[in-house]
């Protein structure tokens, strides 16, 4: 018990470390990742004004019905890419990265590959 604790402390502390050093706008919004256990979600927040652009996840009918299993790296990777397509339709093609205070490898770092593959900039 104790180290599920530590643990989660160390994320949020991981967490607010990034977010003192990272914002999102209208033009260059912040591009935030959560990973659960079964899922992958991804949202573009413009935090000036407290929106969310665009916001995705493993769960949308249309991704969901083209993955064998939702949350696996090659669902993540499928994820960035669809969240880069439907970005760039929205004339966003830069963004910030903010990996919430999860390690930058697996899924996050598949999100983040499969986007810049469709030529989201960050």
């Amino acid at each position: 018990m104790e180290q599920q604790q530590r643990k989660n402390r160390q994320k949020v502390q991981r967490k607010k470390r990034i977010r003192r050093k990272i914002s999102g706008t209208a033009a260059v919004p912040r591009m935030s990742v959560y990973r659960s256990l079964n899922h992958c979600y991804v949202q573009l927040i413009d935090d000036q004004s407290g929106r969310t652009l665009l916001g995705l996840s493993t769960i949308s009918g249309d991704l969901r019905s083209g993955l064998a299993k939702s949350g696996n790296v090659e669902a993540a990777r499928k994820l960035g890419e669809t969240l880069a397509e439907q970005a760039l339709k929205l004339n966003i093609s830069k963004v910030v990265f903010d990996r919430n205070g999860f390690l930058y490898h697996g899924r996050v770092k598949a999100i983040a590959d499969g986007a810049r593959a469709k030529g989201l900039q960050f």
